[in-house]
């Protein structure tokens, strides 16, 4: 079997689209769509729905795609940790956070690159389902991610710190009166909240839900700057994690209140696929983080 004739596949399953797919692979579209041909020939199955497009793989196709991930992310891996014997710990992290872990995020790849200077770093801002789905695929190495709210398949974990919710709100507004705020009094604020494609929001939802209360959001946002600057210039609350603000510290003209009854947590940590060996720049990373972040219990 020919490695690339894999890359291909995974390109075009990624692309949905013939040409798409050559171009990311730097081939013609006729060099792709020979090579998926005898890909096909060689396992005596069909990979891909024929027509006068892209269609989708057929289910053989996708079972050997989830295969195709899993040989070559072994293969990358197979040569990063020779290179490792030879030269050190080096080459390109691919890292996915969840946006509000981003403040986080230095905390883990500063140490890395102290110990690892030819360590080259990746960083993508994702929502927690885009983590898990690129681990999967290939296009992660790991992830910084909630780790117990939402099932994760095939990954192995490293718990390192719990999240925490307060509501952001103007210093002239009625809520910067106490030291909290229960969550059935914050639903009826005029709120700016993440979407709910997001997994913090679907946990908000939640916290909501247990106090008996359904919020109803004047703005809903991808972007946690964003619920800053809603705050900031339009006057609106928002419910945000601890970590971001611990990071960039409560803007002028807010306050930052702790959300009670019920009063939560969420666990983050890192995670990776589950698979033996690991790469050396996950093993390298992983380290990192248990000295840097991981909590004395984990």
């Amino acid at each position: 079997m020919v490695l690339k004739h894999l890359v291909y596949l995974a390109a075009l399953a990624r692309e949905r689209h013939f040409g798409r797919a050559a171009a990311a692979c730097h081939v013609s579209q006729a060099t792709l769509s020979e090579a998926i041909r005898r890909l096909e020939a060689e396992l005596g199955v069909p990979l891909v729905e024929r027509g006068h497009r892209y269609r989708g793989l057929t289910p053989e196709g996708e079972r050997a795609l989830t295969w195709a991930h899993g040989i070559l992310a072994d293969a990358d891996g197979m040569r990063a940790d020779l290179t490792a014997m030879r030269e050190g710990v080096g080459g390109s992290l691919r890292l996915g956070a969840i946006p509000t872990s981003l403040p986080v995020v230095s905390r883990l790849t500063a140490p890395l690159r102290e110990r690892h200077p030819a360590v080259r770093l990746a960083i993508r801002s994702l929502s927690s389902r885009e983590i898990e789905r690129d681990l999967h695929e290939g296009a992660l190495d790991a992830g910084l991610t909630y780790l117990e709210n939402e099932p994760l398949r095939g990954v192995r974990r490293q718990p390192l710190y719990d999240e925490r919710y307060l509501l952001v709100a103007p210093r002239a507004s009625r809520w910067a009166a106490g030291a909290s705020v229960r969550w059935r009094d914050a639903a009826d604020a005029a709120l700016c909240l993440l979407s709910r494609d997001m997994q913090n929001r679907r946990i908000v939802d939640a916290l909501f839900a247990r106090a008996g209360a359904t919020p109803e959001p004047a703005v809903e946002t991808n972007s946690i700057s964003t619920l800053h600057a809603q705050v900031r210039d339009a006057g609106l609350c928002a419910v945000m994690a601890d970590t971001w603000l611990h990071g960039f510290g409560v803007p002028a003209g807010m306050v930052a209140l702790p959300l009670v009854e019920p009063a939560a947590a969420q666990a983050v940590g890192l995670v990776w696929r589950d698979r033996d060996p690991e790469p050396p720049l996950v093993r390298a990373l992983i380290a990192t983080a248990r000295e840097a972040l991981a909590p004395a219990t984990a």
